[in-house]
């Protein structure tokens, strides 16, 4: 006996369930019924003549406004992609190359006096030599008129200016590098490529042109001298030029005063002091990163410093003569005034102190 859904005659042979069952996975969504190519006419349309009870609906690929959108977007990424090109090939601020820091050249000059050190207090010492009329400390360390250059802007060549002038008040004017219990003000300043050549030179100094401690900064050995006046007289100038695209240079050339005390171990009167001093030419080069890491590369080193005995070595550390010593040995026929800042310094490894560069007293 059929069941109340069942047909009269059951369900038909060799189907299982029947006809219903075979549609039944069968689903029209309402995706499937919106993209179907025929649409049924209303009843008032199919009262028309020849009228067709269904008519064609234009699929999507049909329709103007999804064409339209389409080419809209293409047109838009290919101009996004040709700007991209062009903004490229006319930027001039390319990114830097990819170069390491060259090894810093030094070269450094003992002055031998010519007679007895002329000794007496720093004011009076100062009064009476070249360096009557310098600036004292940083203060005589002053930054040129900066201008832009063909590929780097005015800010960028005052930071170039200002990084030389912080190493040269690192290297030259700090109290505890001249006495040389620390070297990192200076450390701090130069590029990481040359960390090692630099590291070497405090640890392991040698006069050998690249790893003497004079190339590097002022220092003096505390068992031996004191700086008995805190603000030594400086005067000097500083120079720029952009070399390539990605490339400033500053050179520097200054004059250093001390007046320096013998290292004092007793209670006993104060000795007199002298005058010791140390002429700098450096040549610093500045990549971008430089720039924005606030760092230099030191290319070269060339100190020119006396009173000194010739013989002296130098390469940890510089040893000053004193009030009242005196040498008998000369550098050599040529007479060096480390107060003429105004030519190359380009003299051998010893020369002779000139007169003029002492006090008159």
């Amino acid at each position: 006996m059929a069941g109340r859904g069942d047909p009269p005659e059951g369900n038909p042979e060799g189907v299982p369930g029947g006809g219903e069952d075979e549609y039944r996975s069968v689903v029209f969504d309402e995706s499937f019924v919106r993209a179907a190519r025929l649409q049924e006419f209303s009843a008032q349309e199919r009262m028309g003549e020849h009228a067709q009870a269904v008519r064609d609906r234009p699929g999507w690929e049909s329709r103007g406004g999804g064409s339209r959108q389409a080419v809209m977007l293409v047109l838009l990424i290919l101009l996004a992609f040709g700007t991209a090109i062009y903004l490229g090939v006319r930027n001039p601020y390319q990114p830097p190359t990819d170069r390491r820091a060259e090894t810093t050249r030094t070269t450094l000059t003992r002055l031998a006096p010519q007679g007895r050190v002329p000794g007496g207090e720093p004011a009076q010492l100062f009064a009476h030599s070249p360096a009557a009329e310098y600036r004292t400390g940083a203060s005589g360390i002053n930054l040129p008129m900066a201008g832009r250059t063909t590929h780097f802007s005015e800010g960028q060549v005052v930071t170039a200016l200002s990084i030389a002038k912080d190493y040269l008040v690192a290297s030259s004017l700090e109290p505890d590098v001249l006495s040389g219990q620390t070297v990192r003000p200076a450390r701090l300043l130069i590029d990481p490529d040359l960390l090692e050549q630099f590291d070497r030179s405090v640890e392991s100094p040698l006069d050998d042109g690249r790893h003497a401690v004079a190339g590097w900064l002022v220092r003096f050995d505390p068992a031996k001298v004191v700086v008995a006046d805190p603000a030594p007289r400086v005067q000097g100038t500083l120079h720029f030029v952009e070399t390539d695209t990605d490339t400033l240079d500053v050179t520097t050339d200054h004059t250093f005063t001390y007046a320096l005390r013998p290292a004092s171990s007793g209670a006993g009167p104060t000795a007199q002091a002298s005058l010791f001093t140390v002429h700098r030419q450096m040549h610093f080069r500045f990549d971008r990163e430089d720039l924005r890491m606030h760092r230099a590369e030191l290319l070269t080193s060339t100190v020119q410093a006396g009173p000194q005995v010739c013989g002296a070595d130098t390469s940890g550390a510089l040893r000053p003569m004193l009030a009242g010593e005196l040498t008998s040995e000369t550098g050599g026929p040529a007479v060096t005034d480390p107060y003429d800042s105004g030519r190359d310094a380009v003299s051998p490894l010893c020369g002779t102190l000139a007169p003029d560069a002492q006090p008159a007293l």
